[in-house]
């Protein structure tokens, strides 16, 4: 195979262009002879002439004439590869794809996609938002560079790296006599119809586990998927229920009322997952520098 350098492509892109060495010579910042050798090492690389001289002119041969756009291409190519390359380190072009929790997704990371947009204008954020299982699923498999979701637990092949514990906290209707208390007791919830995701949400094992340990059931009267879907229902009077604090915002919207919740007190990690031995990109690890600095006006938002 031969053996040809980007070098002796511009020399003989140059050569063919000017038909001439001397003009040559200045574009390519050589020496003539220095020039020469590169076109004499080139036609032994490619097996055969590619110029045609005279003392008086230099033409290409049919086989130059050949290989000149295909020439012309590689260094254009070339060149705009390593421009694009250049403009992603300097976060002037590029993609950052990330997995958000709903919860999440459509409370807090809205400000951080404002602030990191207006420091890199130029590079693009896509967002799934998905249930925390799906966060996990698709950064092992590589979907997106980052997620952000509930601490998943122990992992080989996945770094997970907190930044606030979020409480979970009695959702009730207006006029329920607990919406008059500023903090709620488990017991005092679960005494009344309970709203709870399906399994196997990660939200609903957690609290049957942490409930299990004190010798509490849950015992729901209505199930559904969806954590606005509950916001809903206990707006309408169905029930009670309770979630993650990074709800509370979107609860309110739906027109229920959020309260302190104890006995016990109940919270998990949330932070950024990604993928061991997988080095992020520039743009990737710009977006998590900035959501790791805002890491402590997030936990005073979700605060009631």
């Amino acid at each position: 195979m031969a053996n040809i350098t980007l070098k002796q492509l511009r020399a003989f892109v140059a050569v063919a262009r000017t038909q001439s060495f001397t003009e040559a010579c200045a574009q390519v910042h050589l020496s003539q002879p220095a020039l020469s050798i590169t076109i004499k090492n080139l036609e032994e690389e490619a097996g055969g002439a590619l110029f045609s001289r005279t003392t008086r002119a230099i033409a290409l041969t049919p086989e130059g004439e050949e290989f000149y756009p295909v020439a012309q291409k590689i260094i254009h190519d070339y060149d705009a590869a390593l421009d694009d390359l250049t403009q992603r380190f300097a976060l002037n072009r590029g993609r950052v794809v990330l997995a958000a929790m709903p919860s999440f997704a459509s409370s807090l990371l809205p400000s951080i996609i404002s602030d990191y947009r207006s420091l890199y204008p130029n590079v693009s954020v896509t967002v799934n938002d998905v249930i925390a299982e799906d966060v996990v699923d698709m950064v092992r498999n590589g979907q997106v560079e980052v997620g952000i979701t509930f601490d998943p637990g122990r992992f080989d092949d996945l770094s997970f790296t907190p930044l606030f514990d979020d409480r979970f906290v009695a959702v009730v209707y207006p006029d329920h006599p607990l919406a008059l208390q500023e903090t709620v007791a488990w017991q005092a919830l679960l005494d009344n119809d309970f709203i709870a995701l399906q399994r196997p949400s990660s939200i609903r094992l957690l609290i049957e586990a942490k409930l299990r340990q004190l010798g509490l059931q849950v015992s729901p009267e209505f199930e559904t998927h969806q954590l606005a879907t509950i916001g809903r229902m206990v707006a309408t009077g169905l029930g009670v229920s309770a979630v993650p604090s990074l709800c509370i915002q979107q609860m309110r919207e739906l027109g229920a009322i959020c309260r302190e919740l104890d006995t016990p007190v109940m919270s998990r990690p949330v932070g950024i997952l990604t993928r061991k031995r997988y080095p992020l990109s520039k743009a990737a690890v710009s977006l998590v520098d900035i959501i790791q600095g805002a890491a402590a006006d997030l936990s005073e938002r979700i605060k009631l």
